[in-house]
């Protein structure tokens, strides 16, 4: 099998990619840092929606473990208050009931409900999801079709979730990426679409808007 080398700008993506995880773990939802200001900025939510979100997810995990323990592997992603959840439950009424325990967490306005029923993931099958999502956020980069931040990666069982507020020129481009990238099963969509017009605006933004995504300090 030959083993195409990574270009080094693309081993350091790979590397980031692989560090965010833990790095979240170790800060948890607080932004902090120029590296968390400077992302915020970049992102095309408001400031106060990209909080949200984090939020959102700290807010949802703690509920489902406290309902669930060790019962359910659930992962919560929430992106502009649109909340997927992936991962493995026991039961239709366990799938059902997470749910119903998100629903009622603060400011989530939709969710998309993709629990599978069946066994908790292995460690061996979760950090191959690992790579996977670093392998197309690496793509994503050396391929620059579009910013590759705009597209946030979720993979579960190798099937990936691609979410983001962006134009269907750069969904269809982002899913073409994603379903030639080796290892990934299936890639569902949870895109909110926007018009090109409307992408230009968020990302070259007006004074004051600039001035509304300023990083808050914590």
């Amino acid at each position: 099998m030959k083993t195409k080398l990574l270009n080094r700008g693309t081993a350091g993506w790979l590397l980031l990619a692989l560090l965010v995880p833990a790095l979240a773990g170790c800060f948890g939802v607080a932004v902090v840092g120029t590296g968390a200001g400077a992302l915020m900025l970049a992102d095309r939510r408001p400031s106060d929606t990209y909080i949200s979100d984090e939020a959102i997810e700290t807010r949802s995990g703690n509920r489902i473990s406290e309902k669930f323990g060790d019962k359910a592997h659930v992962n919560v992603t929430s992106y502009n208050r649109t909340v997927l959840l992936t991962g493995e439950v026991l039961d239709a009424a366990a799938k059902v009931e997470v749910e119903k325990v998100v629903s009622g967490v603060p400011n989530v306005k939709a969710i998309t409900n993709e629990l599978q029923i069946a066994g908790a993931s292995s460690f061996g099958g979760r950090s191959n999801d690992s790579y996977i999502t670093s392998k197309v956020k690496a793509r994503f980069v050396d391929a620059n079709r579009f910013a590759a931040n705009h597209v946030k990666v979720v993979t579960e069982a190798g099937i990936v979730y691609l979410l983001g507020i962006v134009t269907r020129q750069e969904a269809d481009a982002a899913v073409e990426i994603t379903r030639t990238t080796a290892g990934v099963q299936r890639v569902v969509r949870v895109f909110e679409y926007i018009a090109d017009e409307q992408a230009r605006q968020l990302d070259n933004p007006a004074p004051e808007r600039n001035a509304e995504k300023k990083p808050v300090s914590r």
